[in-house]
């Protein structure tokens, strides 16, 4: 067999990406990962870091606001909105290092800027060289949807894409999306003094969630100024004597709403156009993401992977980093030693304010696949640290087998849930039940006793009720 200039190349440098090409450098196989825009991918460039950045500059703004909870009599912010957009830019460029050419170049990776076209399962086409390879990491990841909506090419519309250029901060903005994107970034322009119409044709904003969280999160934002409509379709966008104006429908009635920028916020679909898929025959599924098998392996070609949104079926930057160490370690050691790919426990978190995190099964998801369960709720309002950061609000929700402490899922609503929910996260992984969590110390106070103490209520509506009559009885004849 002819000798290959590389055991694998990686198309994309975003999570999957980078966290593929590493492992394949720390096991000392020749790598070289093909990036045509910017190291970092989405996540650093337009998703995860800069959407969090903003986030928290929004979060301080609400806090001065509620400068009275605190005991402050009186505060007050003021900004340039220009400023805000600059830390976050600030912020990437701090981060940016992690991902840089020149940290994966010293880690043992050939990095290379430029077009990346699959000429063959083993050959790939960049800058004008024709590199050769055993195998092929598909990690490009995935862009934001924009639907066909009438009218939508007459407007400068925004997405997470284009939206960091932003300068100066819209008066009316609407977000068409109620998913977490939409719903992220709704509250923040409010809070930084939009004023925001979000828009979901579904019954309730962030709707993957049980209807209580969903409720109580729009209750929120609708408390902070955020016209929320929800059963609502975007049905046209147009333009009249200047002004831009989106038609929704709801229940047969349009109605007109003015806006200075449109936030299109629906959905991510996978990059899998341009790089010489359609040539070569991979497949793809009813979702528009590769086709890929239990080892994330194409379903055409065995020596060709994919990982990260590209794949699915989940789009987050942590399940990208987790499949691409099966996507490395099955490419770089097939067909003498692979793994199936483990999505037993996947968490995930919308940084709303109040968080949302979860992990397993929700009461929705029980339902529609008819699993059994029980519910065990520990309210956060009840939190000693909780009420002293006047962050008393939330509730840490649990699905157990029944009748037993094994934990088939968790929803957590509060202040730092995206935190909380790593030690539900990690009892899953490992069988860990709720009487392991009961029996371990949590430091007073703390935002994380609320887990001891929710597992201490599944303990309570458990109790050995025949045994504590025994008990009851054994104290007595002792008195």
């Amino acid at each position: 067999m002819a000798k290959k200039d590389f055991n694998v190349i990686v198309i994309g440098a975003g999570s999957a990406g980078l966290v593929s090409s590493y492992i394949a450098a720390a096991v000392k196989a020749k790598v070289a990962l093909i990036e045509k825009h910017k190291m970092g991918g989405d996540c650093l460039n337009t998703g995860c870091v800069p959407s969090k950045a903003l986030i928290r500059s929004a979060k301080i703004l609400s806090y001065i606001k509620r400068h009275k909870d605190y005991g402050i009599k009186s505060a007050q912010a003021t900004f340039d909105f220009a400023e805000i957009m600059e830390r976050v830019q600030k912020v990437i460029k701090k981060v940016e290092p992690h991902d840089s050419v020149e940290r994966f170049t010293s880690l043992g990776v050939d990095c290379i800027t430029g077009d990346a076209k699959i000429l063959s399962p083993h050959e790939v086409s960049v800058n004008g060289k024709t590199l050769t390879t055993n195998t092929i990491i598909i990690a490009t990841g995935a862009r934001p949807t924009v639907p066909k909506i009438t009218g939508m090419d007459k407007v400068p519309y925004l997405t997470s894409d284009n939206l960091w250029e932003l300068r100066e901060l819209p008066k009316r903005l609407i977000v068409a999306g109620g998913g977490p994107i939409g719903s992220e970034l709704a509250q923040c322009f409010a809070r930084l003094g939009s004023k925001v119409t979000q828009v979901e044709m579904l019954p309730d904003i962030m709707s993957r969630e049980d209807d209580e969280i969903s409720q109580a999160i729009r209750k929120r934002f609708i408390e902070e100024g955020i016209d929320v409509r929800v059963n609502s379709k975007c049905k046209e966008i147009v333009v009249e004597n200047g002004k831009q104006f989106m038609l929704i429908e709801k229940n047969g009635t349009t109605e007109k709403i003015e806006f200075d920028k449109i936030l299109v916020a629906v959905g991510r679909a996978a990059n899998t156009g341009g790089f010489g898929l359609e040539e070569i025959g991979v497949k793809l599924n009813q979702r528009g993401t590769i086709e890929v098998d239990e080892y994330l392996r194409t379903t055409t070609h065995k020596n060709i992977y994919a990982c990260g949104d590209v794949a699915g079926p989940y789009q987050f930057t942590h399940t990208a980093a987790h499949q691409a160490w099966y996507c490395a370690v099955n490419a770089l050691f097939s067909p003498f030693k692979k793994f199936k790919v483990d999505y037993r426990v996947i968490p995930w978190c919308t940084f709303t304010d109040p968080e949302v995190a979860q992990v397993g099964l929700n009461e929705k998801a029980a339902k529609e696949k008819g699993i059994p369960y029980e519910v065990t709720r520990y309210g956060i309002d009840d939190l000693d640290r909780a009420i002293a950061d006047s962050e008393d609000h939330g509730i840490v929700k649990i699905l157990t087998e029944p009748g037993k402490d094994k934990i088939l899922g968790v929803t957590i609503m509060g202040y730092h849930a995206g935190d909380l929910i790593a030690e539900y996260v990690l009892a899953m992984k490992h069988g860990l039940g709720l009487n392991k969590i009961l029996g371990t110390i949590h430091i007073y106070p703390t935002m994380a006793e609320a887990n001891k103490f929710a597992a201490g209520n599944w303990k309570k509506a458990h109790a050995p009720e025949g045994l504590l009559k025994l008990i009851q009885k054994f104290h007595s004849w002792r008195r």
